[in-house]
């Protein structure tokens, strides 16, 4: 199989991630539970995570929550800063992970750019709408529908000015560009393990610029005597048995991310979707790129006379992984001008070859008759 469904998450994995994971299960017990070898390993584990992950993203390691995905930590960091009837100002480009809590809270939800590939009409629009009433700001920093970077920076300094909490939703950036939560001065920055930070499904990070609330409650091997929470990171929100085997492979995705260096990562990126877009000049799709500084390794096209759904089924047949639909992100869809047919999503990673790339082409070529 060709695997170009990156964006949801990352396959294959380097292989240090899959030995991690299966050491983990054979050694490793429950952490903060116990104080023989077994708990000691699982401690120890969990506890490199956070430092790696700290000095990846410009953060102190009591500061990185483990949660079980982008959306568990999206939730977290929303729900702590959000009450009903609030105004929160989002980019056009959210993900469903961050419209729905919204909508469940009943937030005032206004809409800050929504022109694609335009990052001067994304700051100005949230310049604009950004007032002495918005409770919160949510950007994120990677669309996953069309691989558009933010300009999440410039929005950081208009909350920093305004004195306005920003909670960044990093699924898409982790790993490929730089992030620093000490830079950004973010409330929160909320992350996946398993797309470009390598580690297995059901892992996830948040960094936290202040404490969040609790989503819920329970053991945390600390101030057990008390009925209440801890107060204090990372336990106030890790309630429960952790997924040490997924913190061990996220620990070992992060280290390979390092030794490989996130330059290198998005350069490879970037070349093998210039090769994608020149490969597909010619066949009668719409292509939805950009390129440069304004696009990681994701490009979405539509096929005229081509249900997207039944296309990527054709693609499959031909062993081809894409994704097709609305990816679970109608807004952006919206600002492109392809919610009412969705699009095909081609998205990258560091494993992916020139030769994938030239397959893929060749395959939709002759799906379409070219």
């Amino acid at each position: 199989m060709i695997y170009l469904d990156n964006a949801a998450t990352s396959m294959p994995k380097p292989p240090e991630v899959y030995a991690a994971v299966q050491e983990a299960m054979l050694s490793c017990a429950s952490l903060g539970r116990s104080g023989h070898a077994a708990a000691r390993k699982a401690a120890e584990t969990a506890f490199l995570c956070r430092q790696e992950a700290g000095e990846l993203f410009g953060t102190d390691p009591e500061q990185v929550v483990f949660t079980m995905n982008a959306t568990h930590g999206l939730n977290l960091a929303i729900k702590t800063l959000v009450k009903p009837g609030d105004r929160v100002v989002v980019s056009g480009f959210e993900h469903n992970a961050v419209m729905r809590p919204l909508h469940h809270l009943g937030a005032q939800i206004e809409t800050a750019g929504s022109r694609l590939f335009d990052p001067d009409d994304t700051l100005d629009a949230f310049d604009h709408a950004i007032t002495r009433d918005t409770k919160a700001v949510i950007c994120t920093h990677v669309s996953n529908v069309f691989g558009y970077v933010l300009p999440v920076e410039q929005v950081a300094a208009l909350c920093r000015r305004r004195g306005v909490p920003l909670i960044v939703d990093a699924a898409q950036s982790a790993g490929i560009l730089p992030l620093s939560l000490k830079q950004l001065q973010a409330a929160f920055i909320a992350m996946p393990g398993h797309k470009g930070l390598y580690g297995p499904q059901g892992t996830g990070m948040l960094l936290c610029g202040q404490t969040p609330d609790t989503l819920f409650e329970g053991g945390t091997g600390s101030l057990s005597a008390s009925l209440d929470m801890p107060d204090f990171l990372p336990d106030r929100v890790e309630a429960g048995t952790h997924n040490v085997p997924g913190i061990a492979g996220l620990l070992a995705g992060i280290r390979y991310l390092k030794r490989r260096g996130l330059t290198a990562v998005r350069q490879g990126e970037n070349a093998l979707l210039r090769k994608l877009h020149r490969e597909l000049r010619d066949l009668p799709i719409r292509q939805y790129y950009a390129g440069g500084t304004l696009q990681t390794g994701v490009l979405s096209l539509t096929a005229e006379g081509w249900d997207c759904e039944e296309l990527a089924a054709r693609l499959s047949d031909a062993g081809i992984a894409v994704r097709a639909g609305l990816h679970c992100a109608p807004m952006a869809h919206k600002c492109a001008g392809t919610l009412e047919t969705g699009t095909i999503r081609v998205s990258l990673s560091d494993f992916t070859t020139p030769q994938e790339i030239d397959r893929f082409a060749e395959t939709l070529g002759g799906i379409l008759g070219n």
